[in-house]
């Protein structure tokens, strides 16, 4: 008897280390944010909540596992 192949599921979303455009502050966000997220640093906004996935206003640096 041959066992099936049992699929796990992977989630669609990631944690991206993102840079700020205008001052270059690097930091990780989550790409399905909920909260608009602004830089630590100039406070510029970063992230804009769309209710799915984030628009993301800074330059991704690297996408993390």
């Amino acid at each position: 008897m041959r066992k099936r192949k049992i699929l796990i599921p992977e989630p669609k979303s990631r944690f991206v280390r993102i840079r700020c455009r205008q001052c270059g502050n690097e930091q990780v966000i989550f790409d399905h944010a909920t909260f608009p997220v602004r830089c630590f640093i100039c406070g510029a906004q970063l992230v804009k909540s769309t209710g799915g996935k984030a628009i993301i206003y800074g330059d991704i640096v690297k996408i993390l596992g």
